[in-house]
């Protein structure tokens, strides 16, 4: 899934293609790349990022999507928050709907999910986004998080189907916790719904090794590869050539597995 950020803020690329020409040029970029989804985001959740108004956030993402849903075939994400933007841009020609506020109250954005029959990425982050968790076993925290949205997307008539998870890695959680998630992401397969991953550039990894922004690029491989082996079928990244190249590599290996006869003792 390749990111296209039409913002001015977005703390990996903000304002890089925030201008809709430059969005859609870098979004056919990403399909070169191999990107097989894309994931048009336009407001950013990164920490002390202001809120944007529905009509701005619409005035953004809607004229980038209607011009790639005439030129491309692969799905397309609409990145939000807001119901009446989720519904815009699926008429406009997305796909998918990837919700950051899955743990919302109120149905409104489900009932548009299932209107339109679209794809819907479930995330895990507490109500304040940035605010960390307390929880000892984030692990448990986060599979019981998806068992409990589950049963809500049901209700609402959306069909398991439709559904991808995403642990929200980064959104209000302590580096031990991230780390934590990552060592368990096998645990959420037994969901029997696809997984997603998203930790390219972010936060965490420079509080474990002191990388900067632009330095980040080879621990979020790193985590990729360590994903795909445990199960997670979706990789979110800025970096698309050297995400994908590190995907197949690791897929490759993993398709061998079986074959493999092992040396005793």
């Amino acid at each position: 899934m390749g990111i296209v950020n039409v913002t001015p803020d977005s703390f990996s690329d903000g304002g890089n293609y925030f201008d809709s020409r430059k969005a859609v040029k870098h979004a056919l970029k990403l399909i070169e790349q191999g990107a097989e989804i894309l994931d048009i985001g336009g407001e950013s959740t990164r920490p002390g990022a202001k809120s944007v108004s529905e009509r701005e956030e619409l005035r953004r993402v809607i004229p980038v999507i209607e011009k790639l849903a005439r030129k491309i075939k692969i799905p397309i994400s609409i990145d939000t928050m807001k119901p009446a933007v989720a519904r815009a841009a699926l008429t406009a020609g997305a796909s998918i709907v990837n919700d950051v506020a899955a743990n919302r109250s109120d149905s409104e954005m489900w009932e548009i999910v299932s209107e339109f029959r679209a794809g819907y990425i479930c995330m895990h982050a507490p109500p304040a986004f940035h605010k960390l968790q307390k929880q000892k076993n984030i692990v448990l925290e986060v599979g019981n998080f998806f068992q409990e949205r589950f049963g809500k997307l049901k209700a609402a008539e959306i069909s398991p189907e439709q559904v991808v998870f995403d642990p929200g890695i980064g959104f209000g959680k302590t580096l031990e916790q991230n780390l934590q998630l990552l060592a368990g992401l096998r645990s959420f397969t037994k969901l029997k719904r696809p997984l997603l991953l998203g930790v390219s550039r972010k936060s965490f990894i420079g509080k474990l090794l002191g990388a900067e922004l632009n330095e980040r690029l080879p621990a979020s491989l790193a985590c990729a590869s360590l994903a795909v082996a445990d199960g997670v079928q979706i990789i979110r990244a800025h970096d698309v050539a050297e995400t994908v190249q590190a995907v197949r590599m690791t897929e490759a290996v993993l398709s061998q597995k079986n074959n493999v006869v092992l040396l005793s003792k």
